[in-house]
């Protein structure tokens, strides 16, 4: 048995917040934190490796491992399906490992509901301004204007289930952010549910008790 249980780590926030660049510092300061690799439908962008930045599959083969109970959390976003393969999840948190996720409110709720809902932990990170959103948006240099402008009318959407989260940091400043999220993953894995070895502990203390008596 592992001195621990992992945790299903979840990070969401509207386009442009810095989830994924916190996730990236998360990870590099733990190594041993995994990250979640999706399943999608959509087409690879330029330099994206299969089973490396996703598993790209067609849209049949998605719904049917979705049918067959084979996804954790999934969800249709501009035009693609995304998903959660749950069997590795599952091993990973076995084995003690962090797996962390990049995802939506939407597959939040879906993963909190799940037969792993009691080892995860939702961080939804919050920008600090509107304004401030749409700008990062535009200096990343991704997506054309109307893709941005979708994004932006989506995040008002995103932003409105804050409150559906343990955590909820606003990203004003990307080290302190980081910090924070470090101390949150901290007290995390010292919950009595990420602990499976605490029971037996604790027997061996009333044993020892008893011997005393």
């Amino acid at each position: 048995m592992t001195d621990r249980r992992g945790l299903l780590i979840i990070l969401s926030s509207p386009s442009g917040a810095g989830k994924s660049t916190l996730a990236r510092r998360l990870m590099a300061w733990d190594p041993s934190i995994r990250f979640s690799v999706s399943a999608t439908t959509r087409p690879p962008r330029p330099g994206e490796v299969d089973g490396e930045h996703y598993h790209f599959m067609n849209e049949a083969a998605f719904k049917s491992l979705v049918s067959d109970g084979g996804m954790l959390e999934h969800a249709h976003v501009f035009g693609n399906f995304y998903g959660s393969p749950k069997a590795a999840v599952q091993e990973a948190i076995d084995r003690g490992e962090d797996v962390l996720f990049d995802i939506d409110w939407q597959g939040a709720q879906q993963i909190r509901n799940s037969a792993l809902g009691q080892h995860t932990l939702s961080i939804f990170i919050l920008p600090p301004s509107i304004r401030e959103l749409h700008r990062r948006l535009r200096e990343r240099a991704q997506d054309s204007e109307d893709v941005i402008a979708k994004r932006m009318q989506k995040s008002w959407d995103e932003i409105s289930h804050w409150d559906g989260y343990d955590f909820v940091l606003v990203n004003d400043d990307l080290d302190k952010t980081e910090q924070k999220l470090q101390a949150i993953l901290t007290a995390a894995r010292l919950r009595l549910s990420q602990q499976p070895g605490i029971t037996a502990h604790v027997r061996a203390l009333q044993s020892e008790f008893e011997e005393m008596e």
